[in-house]
């Protein structure tokens, strides 16, 4: 358990505190129900002032893991966390969480046609100069909730004829609605912090600890047609991952489809 913030720390005190917290209330040092430390217990642990305190417990209060009862004290709360299930064969996020009997959606930011940033255009495979692409951002509520903030980068093609449904419904389910099979998807995980940005849209405070799945999606023929980065508020959304092996004649062919030539065809 850590006994101090450091004193050196780049980042406000409160936040290395609440983070500190939500370390141990996730590896169940404080369980659900259980009474956090006094405000006076905390001070000398962390051998910092009272306000600082209060403002590490405000942070964890806001983000919904903890309640103050007046008279009482500080009280971890039982979590309600939507697990995404990645796993093979591919099942889309709106359909996992339908499964569990909670309900998605969006809310459109943002759908331009930008110049492709050089990451985007490595990841979607683009050779031509100066090739754009269409980035959309929006909101994913769970249960009418913010959850995520994605922004995603789509090929001009698909983005130009498919603009109005994309801006009202989730990405892939609207592809492959239109015979845009996605065939695979890339992803990794990486821990971030919340911006200025992203604490007004997902409702909590500037710098809260979120985590952050990258993935690039791809069609037949092993095209790269969608990528993209969607940082969560981990009180809301976590992630469930089932890894199996993988017969070698399996791998040879993963990505590959025997319609892959249809793609361009799918395409006007």
């Amino acid at each position: 358990m850590t006994q101090a913030a450091p004193a050196s720390s780049p980042r406000p005190l409160h936040l290395t505190i609440s983070e500190n917290l939500l370390a141990e209330i996730n590896d169940g040092t404080y369980a659900a129900g259980e009474q956090l430390p006094s405000e006076h217990q905390l001070m000398l642990r962390f051998e910092v002032s009272r306000i600082t305190i209060r403002r590490a417990i405000a942070n964890l209060a806001s983000q919904g893991l903890v309640e103050a009862q007046r008279g009482r004290g500080v009280f971890v709360k039982e979590q309600h966390k939507v697990a995404y299930r990645l796993s093979n064969p591919l099942v889309f996020f709106e359909e996992d969480l339908a499964r569990q009997g909670v309900t998605s959606s969006i809310h459109n930011l943002a759908f331009d046609l930008i110049p492709a940033p050089d990451e985007v255009s490595q990841r979607l495979h683009l050779k031509q100069p100066n090739p754009r692409v269409y980035r959309q951002i929006k909101i994913l509520l769970i249960n009418q909730s913010p959850a995520a903030v994605d922004t995603s980068y789509i090929l001009p093609e698909l983005g130009e004829r498919y603009a109005e449904e994309l801006q009202q419904q989730m990405t892939f389910p609207t592809l492959e609605q239109h015979g845009i099979v996605i065939e695979r998807i890339e992803a990794t995980f990486e821990s971030s912090h919340a911006n200025y940005e992203l604490s007004q849209y997902l409702e909590m405070p500037l710098g809260s600890p979120l985590l952050t799945y990258r993935y690039t999606a791809y069609t037949q023929g092993d095209r790269p047609i969608v990528c993209g980065a969607a940082p969560s508020r981990g009180d809301r959304l976590r992630y469930s991952v089932t890894l199996s092996r993988t017969p070698a004649s399996d791998e040879a062919n993963y990505g590959k489809s025997p319609n892959s030539e249809e793609f361009e065809d799918s395409i006007p």
